[in-house]
């Protein structure tokens, strides 16, 4: 299957993931989304287990390419903290909910098998680092349990906003967190 096949391939398993969940995922299925010949999926990733991984991967991948860990050194104050969280959450849950979607309903079937969800916690990982970074940045005490508090609250705006109203303002209760851990 060449790249450009491949990623069609994987781009139409994070779309079923996101739209449909993890039960409708298969090398069919994909193949259709995607508008492949049958069979293409699965000459790429021959089990079900190697077709979760290979999306497992290429949805770190595309994060890792639309968040740039090197925005953490710009911000030097709590508006432009504020700022780019407001940002991400809302680039999350509009333009790539489908993906965030996949990546909760993938975080949730393969939270007991630690080889395939080893990339998506790495990611998160990096994801906690660069919040870290930009916590300290910013004179924010004690960095790591406040970031670890910004991250859950990230989450649940996100799955607010995934679940129950799109349309949610994030900023209020971002800044409210914000200030108050800058406050203390």
């Amino acid at each position: 299957m060449p790249a450009a096949t491949r990623k069609r391939g994987l781009e139409a398993a994070v779309e079923l993931l996101g739209a449909e969940g993890v039960r409708a995922l298969s090398h069919a299925r994909v193949d259709e989304r995607a508008g492949l010949p049958p069979g293409s999926t699965s000459n790429w990733f021959r089990t079900r287990r190697a077709l979760l991984g290979g999306v497992v991967d290429w949805i770190a991948e595309r994060e890792r390419a639309d968040f740039d860990p090197s925005v953490a050194a710009s911000i030097s104050d709590v508006d432009e903290l504020i700022d780019g969280l407001c940002t991400v959450i809302e680039l999350q849950s509009g333009p790539f909910a489908t993906r965030t979607r996949a990546r909760y309903a993938l975080f949730l079937e393969l939270a007991e098998d630690p080889e395939l969800s080893e990339p998506l916690r790495r990611q998160r990982r990096e994801f906690e680092r660069w919040t870290e970074r930009m916590v300290a940045a910013v004179g924010i005490a004690d960095p790591v349990p406040a970031t670890r508090a910004v991250m859950a609250l990230g989450d649940g705006l996100l799955l607010h906003r995934l679940t129950v109203d799109r349309e949610l303002q994030v900023r209020p209760a971002v800044e409210r967190a914000i200030r108050g851990l800058a406050a203390t």
